[in-house]
């Protein structure tokens, strides 16, 4: 029957001499079947093996071997069969009946067993039923009984007169052994008996007659003598279902097979139904029908089919290692569905931890050790059979590779993949081996790699567990190499398992790491369902639920949780119960509900019962039913119709609707009047003219629900004519689609006939090919299909009960089959955006629909969209391009735009791409600041606020605003006077002007890129009034108006106010200087005296020191001086580098007019300060106002230096001041805050070098990053007037320096943007009020004769706007070292006459290069 293993391959060697067994076919060509036999007989049960070596054969009988040594009746055969001779049988005792399975063993290779054969020994002959007397019409059928079991059934015989029956057809034995007679004739009369042959003499029944009747009378009762029995068939075999009927007339017989009739079955005489070569699906209930006259007869009995088991799936081979775990399969197919039981060597497989049966039929192994080697079958069975298959597992030693099956495809060329890898170093064993995590089934387990190998990436793992006492290991493999953790599941729960780890290389596994025990958690007894759950329903809102206790649990039970749904929801409720029963009240009426009960311990929720579903009682309807419509029909009925009340509120089964009606006159005398369940009734015999009200409820077996409010309707006076046809409709319009066209219509305009339709005829060609009625209240139809793009001509007719009116005709052309939309196209990927320009940006982009070289071969084309989000509500603009490429121009400069690509083909296009962005590069503003306001300040008059707002056209980010203002508007712009701004003021102030003077004012606004246009020229006058006497020097009387004509000489100085200097002898000179020198020490003394004790001093300092000593100041109407230079410094550090000297006349400009050398902004030394208008830079206090500036200070030297504006955020602002010691024989550095009470009487100091003063805006008030002071060699030599009232008070000590400073330190800050910035902020006193409303101007200062330059620097770090005291500044070195010491020399002493005649002579040149690059 089947094979326990395969057939034979070649032997296998691997390395290390190691053999690969192959599978030994070992299998039975021949096994033992089923047998019947009698008492006394011999039986031979086949049996006969196939293996190399041959097998030795035992039989079982009954499950237990035969000991057949002894046994004198029962022999085994030289080919395995067995003898039984002269079979044992009789009432209580039968040895030999029963199962015999063959048993085949091969030593040191298995065993294996046959199906099982079942030896059935018929009993003693006997008869449960005797033949009796029978008699019969000639020409009629008969049934001679003579039953015996089934397993005497085929032995036995009829006889007739103690003679043999001939085999005719009119004669057949039936499967239980009764004789049918048919057609019977005279010949067939006689005495009969049967007889059994059960080897001996036969055994005979009693002898029973058999009469034959001549004449039959007119009518017999139809009989059935013989109904069909069930019968039970295996496939192949043949079935007999009798079906024998008497009466006269002579009755008809016809089968069917589960109501149908079928041709495959064969109708015997008789009325026998035989089934030839049974096939399972012959099965089912036959039904015989006699018929004769007028009478009916009708019996059936079933057929089953039972199928002995097949395999669908026969046990492979398996080679396998210890501990590995490995699956059987085994597929069966039967009828009854067979049972799985497995063998293995002969044994029965008991299920276990370890051998367990899964998926039905599998046979799982677990954890394999030696001892599991050997055959194993699968041996299905069932009520009609069984059958087996095998399969050989052989384990490997572990250095042997597992060989691909099938063997036999296995050749000595193949022996490569079935050894180990080369011989080399094994791993030693993995470290560490700790359980990460336990729960109740699974365990964690991780490790660290050996110590052999610690980086373990190419190591796999096998990790080795099995139960504690118990010698059988399993085995889990890492999934991936390098892998250190695995999860053991499947584990039970309070258990000890014991686990090691072994490394793998690819030389082999190494050595094992020591066992580690670890015990499972013990799981949580939980309840289990509470049994006999019931639910029934009270009332038509309750249900009552009752159960009982758990027979599961861990624990007493504490509660309960009654979970409850309505029926198609998806929303659980559930209420705590402490006891057995609960009524849940509020539920809907006549809706079903589901219930079920989970109980609690104190371990939590337990199992859930199944869900219980009752319906809630039934009650009348909460609702009325809904939109009641009136209808009259004539001039006696009206029509009602309603819909049923809303779901949810029937209650129950709606089992009719009452409607109740009345004369609207006489509201007490109502008509009930009950409708079934349909939605609408027709009211008849009502009077003429009238009208009535009605209303309608629903009704459930429970009642009747609130109806409906009353309706009204009236009657026709009289009835519309129906004597004759219609009128034609009033108009017919149609409207074509593609397969359809909608027809609307309206009434005739005769509306006193009765119309009870329309008629609407429709055709190709012609109206008459299809006709459609519709009711007489439509008004419109749809004809549907029909052929796209036809001519169609459609008629409409209104008919009533006398015929159909005339019609009206139309024609429509239907419209042509429109394409399906194409499918969209992918849409352009990888947009970017390129920008070129202030107003250009080129939109690249790829087109995955086309091949790789992106080549354009068809006509597709691509649209590009932009946009920009300011205004929000801004409309795309869009542009076509048939490359990849499109260049979008008319941009706004600095704005940012968004751009998307969409690609068409054809009628196919794609969605819109992803988005690029861009912004448009910067341009210089092109329009003027606006909205340009000039306004006295309160208070003080000479003193005026000018307020702006931004270019409307700014192209970019403001960095700054230029501020021109003068008494002439005609005058050339490069004569006006400037004032810098920073780009985020918007408002400022300068003060010192000219009472009762008309002033021009014009502001230009820079970003990035350049200055833009000028506003237009905004005229102020200065109110009338006097200005205070001030007889200090710092504040000054009004300067001396020398008349519009004077002009410097060219040898000017670049102090503010531009005095010019008489070319003087030597000695001339040296006079001035020192006069100067002394004067202006006493002055400065005086004021910083005087700023200490005044604490609103600073809006005074403004003015002090303005004057020169020989009062040659310039009126501020005085316009005709040099030309100023705008001299925007842009910086790619925050320094002043050293200044070339060279007298190159067109120095080089950058993007802004910078400077070549000293010259060109200061061209001051020692020996000219007598003539020096001087102009300090004036740190604001509290009373001050920022960026003060006086048209005096800027009149006589126009070239005020203007600074560039950090286009960024504000930054930190840095200023460096050179604070000149009193004591020339000590010179300090100070680290720290410079404002000290004992040092507040510092002199200003004033330096031949323009002063370096770093200013940007930040909001980091509170920086703490650490400054230091340190001199340096890239410096000039700056000087700024820092009155000592000004200073803040020290936060530290004074920390001395030993260092001499080889010159003023400049300030050097790095902020985060490249560009830099001058200015100087103000800086308030230690604790006083600060005005932040304006930046301060930075000035140029000079140097006062007769001190070193020796000078304590500070850097104010702080914000606008907060207190910040002096910090020091890092200044860092730079290469010029060389130009840097001798300037510093230069400065350290005093010029000599003719030394300073020579430099007057060049600083005079300067000045005329000067004012060709600015007029340039």
């Amino acid at each position: 029957m089947g094979e326990a293993a395969m057939r034979p391959g070649q032997p296998l060697f691997a390395s290390r001499e190691s053999l690969v067994r192959t599978f030994t076919p070992f299998y039975f060509l021949v096994e033992p079947l089923d047998v019947l036999s009698v008492r006394g007989a011999s039986v031979i049960m086949n049996c006969s093996a196939q293996c190399e070596t041959p097998p030795r054969i035992e039989w079982k009988k009954d499950g237990s071997f035969l000991n057949l040594v002894s046994d004198d009746r029962r022999q085994l055969l030289p080919d395995g069969s067995l003898l039984i001779n002269s079979v044992v049988h009789s009432k209580h005792n039968k040895p030999d009946e029963g199962y015999y399975q063959c048993v085949a063993t091969v030593d040191s290779l298995g065993t294996i067993v046959s199906r099982t054969a079942k030896l059935t020994v018929a009993g003693l002959p006997r008869f449960t039923s005797q033949p009796e007397p029978t008699s019969v019409y000639r020409g009629g059928s008969a049934v001679l009984g003579c039953e015996v079991t089934a397993e005497l059934a085929p032995l036995l015989r009829w006889e007739r007169e103690r003679q043999a029956l001939p085999p005719e057809p009119r004669l057949l034995q039936l499967p239980g052994g009764a004789l049918l007679l048919t057609n019977a004739s005279d010949t067939d009369a006689g005495l009969y008996r049967c007889a059994l042959d059960t080897g001996g003499a036969p055994k005979y029944s009693d002898e029973a007659e058999l009469k034959i009747l001549v004449l039959a009378p007119p009518r017999v009762v139809l009989v059935l003598l013989k109904p069909p029995s069930s019968l039970s068939r295996l496939p192949g075999q043949s079935a007999l279902f009798p079906c024998v009927a008497a009466g006269v007339p002579p009755p008809l017989i016809r089968w069917t097979r589960n109501d149908e009739e079928s041709g495959r079955f064969q109708l015997l005489p008789g009325g026998v139904l035989e089934i030839r070569d049974v096939v399972e699906a012959d099965a089912g209930t036959f039904t015989c029908i006699a018929e004769s006259g007028n009478d009916t007869l009708e019996a059936q009995a079933e057929l089953t089919v039972q199928v002995p088991p097949t395999f669908l799936k026969r046990p492979a081979n398996i080679y396998a290692h210890e501990s590995m775990d490995i699956v059987f399969e085994c597929e069966v197919t039967g009828k009854p569905t067979p049972t799985v039981k497995w063998v293995k060597n002969g044994d029965v497989v008991i299920p276990s931890d370890y051998f367990k049966i899964v998926k039905e039929h599998n046979l799982q192994v677990l954890g394999l050790v030696k001892s599991d080697e050997g055959f194993y079958q699968c041996i299905a069975e069932n009520d009609v059979g069984n059958a087996q298959a095998g399969a050989q597992l052989i384990i490997l030693d572990l250095d042997v590779a597992i060989p691909t099956l099938p063997p036999t495809s296995l050749t000595s060329a193949t022996n490569d993949h079935l050894a180990p890898a080369t011989a080399g170093p094994l791993p030693s064993a993995p470290r560490d081996v700790v359980a990460t995590l336990v729960s109740t089934r699974f365990i964690r387990l991780t490790w660290r790699p050996p110590a052999s190998d610690p980086q373990g990436d190419n190591l796999t793992y096998s990790i080795f567990y099995t139960k504690e006492g118990i010698n059988r290991e399993r085995v889990e493999n890492t999934s991936r190499p390098g892998e250190t953790q695995v999860m053991i599941q499947n584990l039970m729960p309070e258990t000890v398992y014991v686990f090691r780890v072994v490394a793998q290389n690819r030389h082999g596994p190494g050595e094992s790491s020591a066992p580690l025990k670890v015990a499972t958690q013990p799981e949580v007894q939980l309840p289990g369902p509470a049994p006999n759950i019931r639910a029934f329903s009270g009332s038509p809102t309750t249900v009552t639920v009752t159960w009982e206790t758990p027979l599961s649990g861990n624990g007493d039970i504490q509660n309960y949780k009654l979970y409850y749904m309505e029926k198609g929801q998806h929303t659980e409720q559930d209420v705590e119960v402490a006891g057995l029963a609960h009524t849940v009240t509020g539920l809907k009426k006549f809706t079903e509900y589901s219930f079920r009960v989970v109980a609690y311990n104190k371990h939590g929720p337990g199992v859930s019962t199944h869900d219980v579903v009752v319906r809630t009682l039934s009650d009348v309807p909460s609702a009325p039913p809904r939109n009641l419509t009136l209808e009259a029909r004539n001039s006696k009925s009206i029509l009602l119709q309603w819909q049923p009340p809303p779901a949810g509120t029937h209650s129950g089964q709606i089992t009719g609707y009452k409607i109740r009606y009345r004369k609207a006159s006489r509201k007490s005398d109502v008509t009930e009047s009950v409708a079934g369940t349909q939605l609408s009734q027709l009211i008849e015999g009502l009077e003429r003219g009238t009208e009535y009200s009605f209303r309608v409820a629903a009704m459930t077996i429970n009642g009747t629900g609130p109806a409906t409010d009353w309706v009204s309707a009236e009657t026709f006076e009289s009835d519309l004519d129906e004597s004759r046809v219609p009128e034609v409709p009033s108009s017919l319009h149609v409207r074509p689609l593609v397969t359809s066209i909608v027809v609307s219509w309206t009434p005739p305009e005769n509306q006193d006939v009765v119309v009870r339709g329309y008629a609407i005829g429709y055709g190709i060609g012609s109206p008459h090919a299809q006709t459609i009625k519709v009711d007489y209240k439509q008004r419109y139809y749809t004809i549907e299909n029909l052929d796209p793009s036809s001519h169609y001509v459609i008629t409409l007719k209104a008919f009533n009960n006398v015929g159909e009116g005339i019609p009206l005709y139309e024609s429509a052309v239907t419209r042509p089959h429109s394409v399906p939309d194409p499918s969209p196209m992918m849409p352009p990927v990888g947009v970017q955006a390129s920008i070129l320009s202030h107003d250009t940006i080129r939109i690249t982009w790829a087109d995955n629909s086309l091949p790789k070289n992106q080549k354009i071969t068809d006509a597709r084309f691509y649209t590009v969209r932009w946009k920009t989000n300011i205004p929000a509500n801004t409309k795309y603009k869009t542009a076509n391009a048939t490359t990849l490429s499109y260049l979008v121009t008319g941009l706004k400069p600095n704005t940012l735009y968004e751009f998307s690509v969409m690609v068409t083909k054809g009628r196919r296009s794609s969605t819109w791409s992803m988005t690029a962005h861009g912004t448009t590069f910067e341009l210089v503003p092109t329009s003027p600041p606006k909205d340009v306001t000039v306004v006295s300040k309160e208070g003080k008059p000479r003193t005026i606020i000018v307020n702006w707002q931004p270019p409307s056209e700014a192209n970019g980010k403001i960095t700054g605003y230029i501020i021109y203002y003068s008494t002439d508007v005609n005058a050339e712009i490069h004569d006006w006077v400037i004032e810098p701004v920073v780009g985020n003021r918007l408002t400022h102030q300068i003060q010192e002007l000219t009472l009762d003077t008309p002033y021009f004012f014009k502001i230009q606004a820079r970003n990035s890129k350049g200055m833009g246009p000028m506003s237009e020229a905004v005229q102020f006058r200065t109110p009338k009034g006097t200005e205070p006497a001030s007889g200090s020097a710092g504040k000054g009387s009004r300067p001396l108006d020398l008349g519009p004509d004077y002009k410097p000489p060219l040898g000017g100085s670049n102090s503010p106010h531009g005095s010019p200097t008489s070319p003087l002898d030597s000695n001339m000179l040296l006079v001035i200087i020192v006069s100067v020198g002394v004067i202006t020490i006493v002055i400065v003394v005086i004021v910083a005296v005087f700023c200490t004790r005044r604490t609103t001093s600073h809006q005074k300092k403004k003015r002090a020191a303005c004057k020169s000593v020989n009062g040659s100041h310039k009126y501020k109407g005085n316009s005709k001086d040099v030309k100023p230079p705008d001299l925007w410094i842009h910086h790619e550090r925050l320094e002043l580098k050293p200044i070339d000297k060279s007298p190159d006349p067109n120095p080089i400009m950058t993007d802004t007019p910078i400077p070549r050398n000293s010259q060109d902004i200061t061209p001051v030394d020692n020996s000219m300060d007598s003539n020096i208008h001087q102009r300090r830079n004036s740190y604001r206090g509290h009373e001050s106002e920022d960026s003060m500036s006086t048209l005096a200070g800027r009149r006589g030297m126009r070239p005020k230096m203007m600074m560039p504006f950090d286009s960024q955020p504000p930054q930190p602002v840095i200023s460096a001041h050179p604070i000149h010691s009193l004591d020339p024989p000590h010179h300090h550095f100070h680290s720290g805050s410079l404002a000290s009470p004992t040092r507040s009487f510092l002199q200003h100091q004033l330096s031949p070098w323009p002063l370096g003063s770093a200013m940007s805006h930040s909001d980091r008030a509170d920086s703490t990053e650490s400054v230091r002071n340190t001199p340096s060699t890239d410096t000039m030599p700056a000087a700024s007037a820092v009155p000592s009232a000004e200073l803040a008070e020290p936060e530290g000590p004074f920390l001395p320096a030993e260092e001499e400073p080889q010159g003023p330190p400049t300030a050097h800050v790095r902020p985060s943007h490249p560009l830099k910035s001058f200015a100087v902020p103000a800086v308030p006193p230690a604790g006083g009020p600060f005005d932040p409303a304006l930046p301060s101007t930075p000035l140029l200062t000079q140097q006062a004769p007769g001190h070193p330059l020796h000078a304590v620097k500070t850097a104010s770090i702080g914000t606008l706007g907060r207190t910040r005291p002096p910090m020091p500044v890092v200044v860092p070195s730079a290469p010029e070292v060389q130009e840097t010491t001798r300037m510093l020399e230069d400065s350290e002493s005093s010029y000599e006459p003719d030394e300073l005649t020579k430099e007057m002579a060049h600083l005079e040149g300067l000045m005329k290069d000067l004012n060709a690059i600015t007029t340039a």
